[in-house]
C-alpha cells in the first residue's frame, strides 16, 4: 500500500536522485575511469586528494576555489561508493535553529568529555566554532535537510549531546552529503581517477624528502600508474575490517592511506582508540544508525528489561557509545542476551516509536533490518551487538590549522587522519562534521602549500616505483600454492585475534597473545597464494594489498592497546579498569621502521576543561 508523502519529501527526494543520476551520467559520458593526460602521464597535479569520500572531497572544492590549480581525486572505488554514504545520524553544529540554548561551549565540553579527554582542547575550540558554518555551506549546496515548519533545517539530539544539534536528511545523512559535494565537484571540473588502488606515496631525493606523487594500480586495466603531484591529502577514511564480519565499515575500509603515510613517516596516533559501535545487526554487523536510540528505540534484555539504567541512569540509551557497547557486551557475557557465540546480542525495540516516523526518519534503518535480519521493526524488536565501526586514532595531523602532516606537501583529513578531536570516544554525528570542517581545511592548506612550491619530485623515481610494483604483482601472483596459505584464510585468522582478544574488552595477557599470532600471520602473508594472474579487475591482488595493510593496522592497535596500561573510552582493560590521568593524559604514537614498531607520546592539550571524572 503507498504511503501518502507532502509535496517537501517529495522535492527533498527528487533532488537527492537527481544527483545519483546526474553522478551516472557523468561516469556513462566521460567514458574513462582515468583521464587520458594521467595515463599519458602529461600532468602534475598541484593537489592530488586521495580518497572520495566527504573529508575528501570537500577538500578537493577547497582547493579548487584558486582556478589556477589543477585538482584531482584519487578513489580505488567511483566517487559516490565511499564510506562516509553509510553514516545515518546527521552532522552537529551550533546554530540555534532548533535548541537556541545551544553554544559552542556546550558542544565542545560534550565533545570533550564524550572523548574521555584525550581530545586536544584547542582543536575541539577549532572544531565546533566551524561546525555550523559548514551546515549552512551544505544546505547553500543544496543539501536535502529534513525541515521543520518553519522551512529551517531540522536538528536532532544524539548520544552524550546536551542539546539538539545534528541537523540530517532522513537515516541517510552521509549518502546525501557525498552526493552533494560529488555534484559541487564536476561544476567546479575537478578531474577524478576513479577505481584505482593506491599502492605507494613516491618519495624522491637523496633522504626520501621530497614528494614525488602516487603510485597506482587501475584496476580496469592492471596497468601502475605514476601520478606527479606537489600535495597530496590523504582522505582514505577508516580501517574497520581488521575485524571484517564484526564492523559496519564497507569492504573498502582496510587503512591504505594510513599504511602509506606512516611508511613515509607519518606516525599513527592512537591506534588503540577503536570505537565499538553499540547496535549493529548481531547477524553481520551492519550498522543500525544512533539515531534510531534517538527517535526512541530502547535496548532491552532476554527478560525485557531496560538495561541501561545500570550503566548510565540518566542518559540511558542516550549515553555514549563505548558505554552503550559496553553496556550491552556485559548484558551478553551474564546469559542476559539472546543466541551464543559472535551473533549473540540483544534487542532494539523500536515498537514504541509511531510507524509513519519510523518511515519518515528511519527509512533505511527498516530496510537494513528487512534485508539482512528479516524483521520489520514497526512490529518486533531486532537482534543488535556491539560492532566495530569509527576509529578516532589515524594519520597524526600535526597541524589542525591547515591539515599538515610532518612530511612537508603531505595533508590528512576525515576518518584516517587524528587531529586529535574525538579523543578515546567519538560522539554521534561528529564524524560528518568533522570531515567538512578538516576537509576544508586541509584543501585550503595544501592548495596554499602548492601555490608558494615548484614541484621537487622526480618523474624518474615515479617510475621506478611504479616499475617495482608490476614486478611485485608479477611474482605475487606467480606463486604456486605449494602448501602456502590464502589471503582468505590469513583475514580469517586476523579477524578472529582482533574480535576475541582486542575488542570491546581487552586484558594484558590476550593482547601479547594477539601480537604474536599477528606476527604469525605477517609472515605468512609474505608467501601466501593468489592465485590470479590475470591484469583486468584482479580483484584477488587488491584483496592480497588490502589483507597487507589491516595486518600492519591491526598490529599497531595491539601494540598501542598493550601500551595503554589504563581504560580509557573505547579502550577497555579488564586488568586496568581504571582512567590513569596521571600516566596516559597523553597520545599514543606509532612509528613503522626498518619493519618494526617504535612508539612515542604527546601530551594532551587541555585548554579550560580540567579532566574529570565521567558521568551520564
Amino acid at each position: 500500500m503507498s504511503r501518502e508523502i507532502s509535496r517537501r519529501t517529495f522535492i527533498k527526494g527528487a533532488a537527492a536522485a537527481g544527483v545519483v543520476l546526474a553522478a551516472g551520467s557523468y561516469f556513462t559520458w566521460n567514458g574513462r575511469n582515468i583521464p587520458e593526460k594521467v595515463q599519458k602521464g602529461d600532468v602534475t597535479y598541484d593537489v592530488l586528494i586521495i580518497g572520495s569520500g566527504g573529508a575528501g572531497m570537500r577538500a578537493a572544492l577547497a582547493a579548487a576555489e584558486n582556478k589556477d590549480l589543477k585538482v584531482a581525486v584519487l578513489t580505488k572505488l567511483v566517487p559516490t561508493r565511499s564510506a562516509s554514504t553509510m553514516a545515518q545520524g546527521g552532522m552537529n553544529g551550533v546554530t540555534g535553529v532548533t535548541d537556541p540554548n545551544d553554544s559552542f561551549e556546550s558542544h565542545a565540553f560534550d565533545t570533550i568529555k564524550g572523548g574521555d579527554y584525550l581530545c586536544d582542547q584547542d582543536a575541539v575550540e577549532y572544531f565546533v566554532e566551524r561546525a555550523g558554518k559548514n551546515i549552512y555551506e551544505m544546505d547553500y549546496m543544496g543539501y536535502p535537510y529534513n525541515r521543520q515548519d518553519d522551512g529551517h533545517f531540522h536538528q536532532r539530539k544524539m548520544g552524550g549531546h546536551a542539546h539538539a544539534r545534528a541537523a540530517y536528511f532522513e537515516d541517510r545523512a552521509g549518502h546525501a552529503m557525498v552526493h552533494t559535494l560529488f555534484e559541487q565537484c564536476l561544476a567546479h571540473d575537478i578531474d577524478f581517477i576513479s577505481e584505482c588502488q593506491m599502492l605507494e606515496i613516491s618519495m624522491a631525493g637523496e633522504k626520501k624528502d621530497k614528494l614525488a606523487g602516487v603510485v597506482a594500480m587501475d584496476m580496469r586495466s592492471g596497468n601502475i600508474i605514476g601520478i606527479p603531484a606537489k600535495t597530496i591529502v590523504i582522505a582514505t577514511g577508516g580501517y574497520g575490517r581488521a575485524y571484517w564480519v564484526r564492523t559496519s565499515n564497507p569492504y573498502s575500509s582496510t587503512g591504505d592511506g594510513i599504511v602509506a603515510g606512516m611508511n613515509v613517516g607519518i606516525p599513527f596516533k592512537d591506534p588503540e582508540m577503536v570505537q565499538f559501535h553499540p547496535t549493529g545487526l548481531s547477524v553481520n554487523g551492519v550498522l543500525l544508525s544512533e539515531s534510531s536510540r534517538a527517535e526512541g528505540a530502547l535496548l532491552v534484555n532476554k527478560d525485557g528489561e531496560r538495561f541501561m539504567k545500570k550503566y548510565a541512569p540518566e542518559k540511558m540509551e542516550l549515553a555514549t557509545r563505548d558505554i552503550v557497547a559496553r553496556g550491552i557486551a556485559t548484558e551478553i557475557e551474564q546469559g542476559r542476551g539472546i543466541g551464543e557465540g559472535i551473533t549473540a546480542g540483544v534487542y532494539l525495540d523500536f515498537t514504541k516509536i509511531p510507524p509513519e516516523r519510523i518511515h519518515q526518519r528511519l527509512g533505511q534503518v527498516a530496510d537494513l533490518a528487512k534485508r539482512f535480519a528479516g524483521v520489520d521493526i514497526t512490529k518486533e524488536p531486532v537482534l543488535i551487538s556491539p560492532t566495530c565501526h569509527y576509529s578516532m586514532g589515524g594519520l597524526e595531523m600535526a597541524d589542525f590549522h591547515t591539515g599538515e602532516t610532518r612530511v612537508p606537501g603531505i595533508y590528512t583529513a576525515g576518518e584516517c587522519s587524528c587531529v586529535s578531536v574525538h579523543g578515546a570516544n567519538r560522539l554521534g554525528a561528529n564524524s560528518l562534521s568533522e570531515v567538512l570542517v578538516f576537509g576544508h581545511t586541509a584543501g585550503d592548506g595544501a592548495a596554499a602549500y602548492a601555490k608558494e612550491h615548484k614541484y621537487e619530485g622526480s618523474q624518474d623515481q615515479l617510475t621506478k616505483d611504479s616499475k617495482k610494483w608490476l614486478d611485485s604483482f608479477e611474482e605475487v601472483t606467480s606463486r604456486p600454492h605449494d602448501g602456502n596459505r590464502t589471503v582468505p584464510e590469513i583475514r580469517d585468522d586476523m579477524v578472529k585475534t582482533m574480535w576475541f582478544k582486542a575488542g570491546v574488552f581487552r586484558n594484558g595477557p590476550d593482547l601479547e597473545a594477539a601480537a604474536k599470532e599477528l606476527s604469525v600471520l605477517e609472515d605468512q602473508y609474505k608467501n601466501c597464494y593468489v592465485g590470479d594472474q590475470s591484469h583486468i579487475y584482479n580483484t584477488a591482488y587488491e584483496q592480497y594489498i588490502e589483507l597487507g595493510n589491516l595486518l600492519q593496522i591491526s598490529q599497531a592497535i595491539v601494540q598501542g592497546a598493550i601500551a595503554r596500561k589504563e581504560s580509557r573510552g573505547a579502550h577497555t582493560r579488564r586488568d586496568f579498569p581504571k582512567r590513569d590521568d596521571k600516566n596516559f593524559l597523553k597520545h599514543t604514537l606509532v612509528f613503522k621502521e626498518d619493519g618494526k614498531y617504535r612508539f612515542e607520546y604527546k601530551d594532551v592539550v587541555v585548554t579550560k576543561y580540567e579532566p574529570k571524572e565521567r558521568k551520564y
